[in-house]
């Protein structure tokens, strides 16, 4: 598996939880468990992906300022994902912070998707794709172990 599929894999995994949390789960235990796998996931994926991904096209000038500006995207679904635990589950506040959070990760990930790895296709060689691809599914693999136990 490359990277490119590696992380469309982890992708799809955040586009079908952030479904869940906006078709109106009501259970609040269900929405916590939306909430708390959409945390994990998130964590996983952004640390795995700028080690396994990010790293590699900062070394070059043609994605540099791309990657810049997808590590800073993640820095504010970090603090986004702060906010929310600020506010009671389910209350007013936290629901209009979650579907701004779920509207970033949509927005965050269509913008990879369409515009990054394009240009990271160009740069980075099929072998070189391939070995990303399985460092990535490693860091990804461990980190989400590690953040779920922590929850």
């Amino acid at each position: 598996m490359d990277i490119f599929q590696a992380l469309l894999q982890s992708h799809e995994r955040q586009r079908s939880i952030c479904q869940r949390l906006l078709s109106g789960i009501g259970d609040h235990g269900e929405r916590k468990q939306a909430f708390d796998e959409l945390k994990a996931e998130m964590a996983a994926h952004e640390t795995a992906e700028e080690r396994a991904f990010y790293v590699p096209l900062i070394e070059h000038d043609e994605t540099v300022d791309e990657a810049r500006h997808a590590i800073a995207e993640h820095h504010e679904m970090d603090e986004m994902v702060e906010d929310l635990d600020k506010f009671k589950e389910g209350s007013a506040e936290w629901l209009e912070s979650m579907g701004k959070l779920v509207h970033k990760v949509q927005h965050h990930l269509k913008e990879e998707e369409q515009k990054f790895f394009p240009e990271a296709k160009k740069v980075l060689q099929p072998q070189q794709q391939q070995e990303l691809g399985a460092l990535y599914m490693q860091e990804h693999g461990r980190l989400h172990e590690k953040e779920t136990q922590e929850q």
